[in-house]
């Protein structure tokens, strides 16, 4: 397939190799990294090991690729008012594009683009980060789950995940975007949050820690019973495995604490303020999640 990925940070990097790796066109639309992806390709790194994959062509200009069969968007999602200028050029009248945003609302987002059934979001249970220009290492590959946008799974659905599957991602179709969307939130609302909130932390640190593994685990219920009450329930079990899965990332940094770090806009509406709203409309009490926003917030202020 001619495939282009918007966004080539640590998310979009990965996946624009493995899928240029399966044999398929991949153009990189590429803010800050373009050149060096033409000049160096992409250099992938993962248990010690380091590849280097290039792709069809990396530009700035979504002109200058032109409409794909497939848009894989890694955007953060406070970038999603650029979308419409960013994928028009890229839309033709078949194009499927897939979000592997975090949060919710950007399938919202991508419906004022094309049509719904055309449309696929896919969850990234992964630790991967972009360690230098066109550089991306992970120390857990993961797995990918991916939904349509209404509905249950469908050919755009079957298209994306056997394309991700093919180039060796752990990728399964789920019945259900919404059920697959809060089991994502019930690690990247505590983790991400508290991260920030507890003054620069990483996740080993949020474990070690009594008072903030305590919040991470009162978070984790809050978001259990949001699903629940939205129809999208997920047992305890799930939420043990989020502790285990998260002592195995070791000192890891989320992607909203690097965000936060580095000074760029944090995700707070997709991460934290729609799913507290949604909670919220169902009868859901959050107060932990409301405090750890307010927290969050102020953290933002502070740094100016």
């Amino acid at each position: 397939m001619r495939i282009a990925v918007v966004g080539t940070g640590a998310l979009g990097g990965w996946y624009a190799g493995l899928l240029a790796e399966a044999g398929h066109q991949v153009h990189c639309l590429a803010r800050s990294d373009h050149a060096t992806i033409v000049r160096d390709g992409l250099t992938l790194r993962h248990e010690g090991t380091q590849r280097v994959v290039r792709v069809a062509s990396a530009t700035p200009d979504a002109a200058a690729i032109g409409a794909c069969d497939l848009v894989v968007v890694t955007l953060k999602s406070t970038s999603n008012a650029a979308l419409p200028e960013l994928l028009g050029p890229l839309l033709g009248p078949a194009t499927v594009v897939v979000t592997l945003q975090n949060g919710m609302g950007n399938v919202e987002a991508l419906a004022r683009l094309l049509p719904a059934d055309r449309i696929v979001a896919g969850l990234c249970f992964v630790c991967i980060n972009r360690l230098a220009p066109a550089v991306i290492g992970t120390t857990l590959a993961g797995y990918v789950r991916m939904a349509a946008a209404a509905g249950p799974a469908n050919p755009a659905v079957a298209t994306c995940v056997a394309a991700f599957a093919a180039a060796g991602v752990d990728c399964r179709a789920e019945a259900s975007l919404e059920a697959v969307l809060w089991k994502k939130l019930c690690w990247n609302i505590p983790f991400n949050g508290l991260a920030i909130a507890g003054g620069g932390v990483t996740t080993d640190r949020i474990l070690a820690d009594p008072t903030l593994n305590d919040r991470a685990y009162r978070l984790m219920k809050e978001v259990q019973a949001a699903a629940v009450a939205r129809g999208h329930g997920f047992d305890d079990a799930h939420i043990k495995r989020q502790f285990v899965v998260t002592v195995g990332m070791g000192p890891y940094r989320p992607s909203s604490l690097i965000d936060f770090q580095e000074g760029r806009d944090v995700e707070v509406e997709g991460i934290w303020g729609e799913p507290l709203r949604r909670g919220l409309t169902a009868g859901v009490a959050m107060p932990e999640t409301q405090r750890l926003v307010a927290d969050i917030k102020a953290r933002l202020s502070a740094r100016g």
